[in-house]
């Protein structure tokens, strides 16, 4: 299989119950590469509810997806994930919480979060040496969500302005909903998927994934945090 974008994500392991529903749910198996049914049910369209969001399946991202620098190959950035993650160590959060960001629905971490930064700053530089600069259309069209001067620089160095500082892990839900529909699929989240979530919550392994011709992204591999 052959890759246009590569991104380094988060991925919840496939054989835990909360990460099983919410791989459901976004209707992507990201590690087998295959489509889910969506729950049913629910009085919802969660198809519709998780177009967006279901293309890149269930994750955080850690480094946001890029194109290969020239003369750089898919080979060399699996073989520097793999030196990355032998440097760094686990991760321990106390749990995730379902969350509003703005319009969307995400699990966001609780707990001091120190170490996690660490971790994704350490993926967003230590392998940008494979990332193409963004296209100029790519760039101008993160601009018009109105960027502070922080992500202006981010985007402008790192080619993606929620990055270093910026950062803010979340595992996305949805798509950007009406504000009268978030408190339906709320509540159908909190039902089915919260009492799922773990308590610690705990990052393992780094994965490298990549996104194919059909526009999903697809697992590579997995990188056991072992420093």
């Amino acid at each position: 299989m052959t890759f246009t974008r590569y991104a380094i994500y988060y991925a919840p392991p496939a054989d835990a119950d909360w990460s099983r529903f919410a791989a459901s749910w976004l209707g992507w198996d990201v590690e087998a590469g295959r489509t889910l049914a969506h729950p049913t049910g629910t009085g919802l369209d969660v198809a519709a509810i998780t177009a967006v969001p279901g293309r890149y399946g269930l994750h955080a991202t850690m480094k946001p997806p890029m194109r290969l620098a020239d003369g750089q190959a898919q080979s060399g950035l699996e073989d520097a994930c793999a030196a990355l993650a032998a440097t760094l160590g686990p991760v321990a959060l106390d749990g995730l919480q379902l969350a509003r960001f703005g319009r969307f629905l995400a699990l966001r971490p609780a707990g001091d979060q120190t170490a996690l930064k660490t971790l994704a700053a350490a993926c967003v530089t230590e392998l940008d040496q494979f990332r193409a600069p963004a296209p100029k259309a790519e760039l101008d069209r993160r601009r018009t969500i109105g960027l502070t001067p922080q992500q202006e620089a981010n985007l402008t160095r790192w080619g993606y302005p929620h990055v270093l500082d910026q950062f803010r892990f979340h595992i996305t839900l949805t798509g950007r909903l009406p504000k009268p529909e978030l408190p339906a699929v709320e509540e159908i989240l909190n039902t089915h998927l919260v009492p799922l979530l773990p308590a610690p919550f705990e990052i393992r392994d780094l994965a490298l994934v990549g996104e194919a011709d059909d526009g999903k992204f697809h697992l590579i591999h997995r990188y056991p945090l072992s420093g």
